[in-house]
C-alpha cells in the first residue's frame, strides 16, 4: 500500500489516508452562519474520498472578521448549523476538522465590516487595509476566551479536530511579528513575549478540545519579515508540550510583496515541502504539507522522503473535489472506487472495465 493511501492514527481520532483538503475561505456565510453553498462545498470533499477536510478560517468574534461573509463560531446558536454538515462528511468516511481565526489588523478597506479591526500594535498591515486599534492589554483575556469558547463550540458540533490559524498576517501571527507587534508590555518586545498569546491560546483551546481529538496549528513558517525556521522550531516545541499535535506548514502574510522578494518561488511545486520537513525532523512533531502539491505520485514522494505526514490540497481540490479517487487510480489503490459512494462505484469500476487498455490510445495517463 502506498503511504498516500495508508491511514494515520492521530490521538483517537484515525484518518482514512492521508490526502487533507486545506481550508479555503469562501464568504459565501451569513451572519457568520452556514448556507447551502458550505454543505455543497465540504460534502462534495467527503463524496470525493478525502481523509482529513478542514473547514475554512471561521472567527471567534465578530471583529474578527475579514469579509462579511466569514464563517463565526462566536455564538451557541449556531452549533447546530454546523452539525448536519459535520454527520455527512462522517457518513461518506471523512474526518472534519476547522480552522479557528481572527483576521485582526489584515482586514481590507473595503470589506464591509461593521466591527473595528483590533491588532497587537496600531499599524497598518497595507495601502489597501483598514487602520487597526492596538488591544489594550485587559482585552486580550477576552480574545483568548474567544477562542476557547469557539473551540467548545466546534467540539459540540462534532468537528474531530481543531486548527488555530497562526499565519499570514493574521491575529495570532501578527502578535508574533516584530514588524506588526511593537508593545512594550508584557506581550511585545521579546520572542518570548510575543510568543505568549499563540501559547496562551493554544494552552486555552486545548482545554476545551478532549483529549482524543488532535489539535492542529497553521503557521507562517517563514514569514519574510523576520519570523522564520529559527524562531519557528522553539516555538513548536512549546506547542507540541501544550498538547499541538500537528503543524500546517505555511509560509508568507506579513508582506504583501512575498513574491517580490528574492529567493522566494512561490510558483514552485511543493514550494513549502522544505518547511514541513524541517519541523519534522527539528521537533519530532507530525506536519502537514501545503503548496503547490499537484500530482499522485508527488504527493507519495513527500511521504515516502519522511518531509510530513498529511498532505493537504487547496486549489487542485477546487479543481477536482476527486482528486483523492483519481490519485487511487493512478498509484493502483482503489480499482473499484470503493472511497466514492455506493450510488456510483459501480458505473466508474464498469467504465474503467470497458476502458482499460484503450485509454493509453489518446494519451491519458
Amino acid at each position: 500500500m502506498s503511504l498516500l493511501f495508508s491511514p494515520l492514527a492521530l490521538r483517537g481520532l484515525t484518518l482514512r489516508n492521508r490526502i487533507a483538503v486545506a481550508p479555503m475561505l469562501q464568504g459565501a456565510a451569513v451572519e457568520g452562519q452556514p448556507t447551502m453553498w458550505h454543505h455543497v462545498h465540504i460534502g462534495r470533499f467527503a463524496i470525493g474520498g478525502a481523509g482529513l477536510i478542514m473547514m475554512e478560517s471561521t472567527k471567534v468574534e465578530p471583529r474578527g472578521r475579514g469579509t462579511i461573509g466569514d464563517l463565526g463560531l462566536w455564538d451557541d446558536a449556531v452549533v447546530p448549523l454546523f452539525a448536519p454538515i459535520v454527520d455527512f462528511a462522517h457518513e461518506h468516511g471523512s474526518a472534519l476538522g476547522i480552522q479557528l481565526g481572527h483576521t485582526g489588523r489584515k482586514r481590507g478597506a473595503a470589506s464591509a465590516v461593521p466591527d473595528e479591526a483590533v491588532a497587537p500594535s496600531a499599524i497598518r498591515h497595507g495601502p489597501d487595509k483598514v487602520m487597526p486599534r492596538a488591544l489594550e492589554l485587559n482585552e486580550i483575556p477576552g480574545v483568548i476566551d474567544a477562542f476557547a469558547n469557539a473551540a467548545r463550540r466546534a467540539v459540540q458540533a462534532g468537528f474531530d479536530t481543531v486548527e488555530l490559524h497562526g499565519a499570514h498576517g493574521y491575529l495570532l501571527h501578527a502578535f508574533l511579528s516584530p514588524v506588526a507587534n511593537q508593545r512594550s508590555d508584557r506581550y511585545g518586545g521579546s520572542t518570548e513575549n510575543r510568543e505568549r498569546l499563540m501559547l496562551e491560546v493554544t494552552e486555552a483551546v486545548r482545554a476545551q478540545v478532549p483529549d482524543d481529538k488532535p489539535l492542529f496549528v497553521r503557521l507562517s513558517c517563514e514569514d519574510q519579515a523576520g519570523v522564520g525556521p529559527e524562531e519557528i522550531v522553539p516555538l513548536v516545541r512549546k506547542l507540541k508540550a501544550l498538547g499541538v499535535d500537528v503543524i500546517d506548514c505555511s509560509s508568507g502574510g506579513m508582506r504583501d510583496d512575498m513574491r517580490d522578494i528574492p529567493g522566494v518561488d512561490a510558483d514552485r511545486y511543493g514550494y513549502q515541502v522544505d518547511y514541513a520537513r524541517q519541523l519534522r525532523s527539528g521537533t519530532g512533531i507530525a506536519t502537514m504539507a501545503v503548496g503547490h502539491i499537484i500530482h499522485a505520485r508527488q504527493a507519495e514522494a513527500i511521504l515516502q522522503e519522511g518531509a510530513a505526514d498529511i498532505i493537504a490540497l487547496g486549489r487542485e481540490m477546487l479543481y477536482n473535489p476527486n482528486w483523492p479517487v483519481d490519485a487511487a487510480q493512478k498509484l493502483g489503490e482503489d480499482p473499484d472506487f470503493e472511497l466514492l459512494p455506493a450510488y456510483v462505484r459501480g458505473p466508474l469500476a464498469s467504465r474503467r472495465r470497458r476502458f482499460e487498455g484503450t485509454l493509453s490510445t489518446f494519451g491519458a495517463e
